[in-house]
């Protein structure tokens, strides 16, 4: 059997996100960096400051919790045709790469510019560039 994209909702691929759609992104991580311990997040009344608190062990193993849970959630989409659930798990897992993101020091403008040099960029080029650099870093 062929498999159609006919379960996929339409959207204007042309379009770019704009400055408020990205600007979420950033006003969630920085609500998430008031949640850790050393801003005064309180564990006992914020998920966030739990997670934050418990480290990186806990918060990586959400992350890969809720990168499953898009991956079974896209494959319930190409059976069943609702799309509802795969944008809910994206966004649990995008708020928990925040939390991530917070929780080593960076940000999600350091994303955007790495994206953003990637835009135009052949996804088998970029990966030998990787390679390059990796071999440049460790001298073999």
């Amino acid at each position: 059997m062929t498999q159609t994209n006919s379960v996929i909702p339409k959207t204007n691929t042309n379009t770019e996100p704009s400055a408020s759609e990205l600007n979420t992104l950033v006003r969630l991580s920085r609500m998430i960096k008031t949640r850790l311990p050393s801003e005064g997040g309180d564990p006992e009344t914020s998920y966030v400051a739990r997670l934050l608190a418990k480290g990186a062990d806990a918060i990586l193993k959400k992350v890969g919790e809720e990168a499953t849970e898009v991956v079974l959630a896209a494959k319930d989409l190409s059976h069943a045709g609702q799309s509802q659930p795969v944008i809910n798990e994206m966004a649990d897992l995008w708020f928990h790469c925040l939390i991530a993101l917070v929780h080593y020091g960076l940000t999600p403008e350091q994303v955007f510019a790495e994206l953003e040099r990637r835009v135009g960029l052949s996804g088998l080029e970029e990966k030998a560039l990787r390679k390059v650099r990796e071999r440049e870093r460790t001298g073999e």
